[in-house]
């Protein structure tokens, strides 16, 4: 049977490329593109040549992403990407060197999205831990809305090649130094600060979690774990008692 294609939407296309093109540019790609399997038809093609080749890189990005949730990185080739994608082989090859590159291209795709909700979620003027809600709200979203994408940050970078093991440490390392930046700036006026460590064992432990749900096969029933998670991330901060008035918050 032959694996499913991916389809890029309008609401994807926008945040891929919405920096580079005009909402109309991409109206009108992910017309052409959602009658006809996902691949551009034959033919004349009004869009420009530039847009065609940043969307059929997209695609391969989304082929990459969905072959390796499937498959798992060390058993993806570079056909399974295109089977996927729709593109030809040397479409792939004027976008990515090898399946190394694509993997690391997407991974970093991902990571960058991935950043920017979860800092669109922690709105200015909330206490850290309002904020540290609010992100791992949109964490759990962001792994039931697009799984291949999470097991590509989560579970397949771990044994991609050690370029992706750097990539997946350093996303690490960004999200424990804002936690620790926001509870440093609230933490009270001559108290020992709290130690790095403690958002690191937090991130870390969330990011564990998270891999053995993605394991199983358990992407969308994971909203009910937000007041554990919180739970976890308050106690080496201000102890048992505010951490189990977590327990208690719903989420939204």
């Amino acid at each position: 049977m032959a694996p499913k294609r991916v389809e890029l939407s309008q609401e994807m296309l926008l945040t891929a490329l919405g920096k580079e093109w005009s909402q109309a540019e991409i109206s009108d790609a992910a017309e052409l593109l959602s009658g006809s399997e996902g691949q551009f038809p034959s033919g004349i093609r009004r869009l420009p040549s530039e847009l065609i080749s940043a969307v059929q890189r997209e695609r391969v990005l989304a082929g990459m992403l969905s072959a390796t949730a499937e498959l798992t990185y060390r058993e993806v080739s570079v056909q399974d990407v295109l089977d996927r994608a729709g593109v030809s082989r040397p479409t792939f090859y004027e976008h990515f060197g090898n399946k190394e590159d694509c993997f690391l291209a997407a991974f970093d795709a991902v990571a960058a999205r991935l950043r920017e909700r979860l800092e669109r979620a922690s709105l200015p003027g909330e206490n850290w831990r309002a904020r540290l809600r609010l992100s791992l709200e949109e964490l759990l979203a962001f792994v039931a809305e697009v799984p291949d994408a999470a097991m590509s940050l989560i579970v397949d970078a771990r044994a991609a090649c050690p370029e992706a093991l750097t990539r997946r440490d350093s996303l690490l390392d960004h999200f424990a130094a804002c936690l620790d930046d926001q509870v440093r700036a609230e933490s009270p006026a001559g108290d020992e600060p709290p130690s790095p460590i403690a958002a690191a064992g937090i991130v870390g432990g969330i990011e564990a979690l998270l891999y053995s749900r993605l394991n199983r096969g358990e992407a969308e029933s994971l909203e009910p774990l937000l007041p554990s998670l919180m739970y976890f991330a308050v106690l080496p901060y201000e102890g048992h008692e505010a951490a189990s008035e977590e327990l208690a918050v719903a989420t939204r």
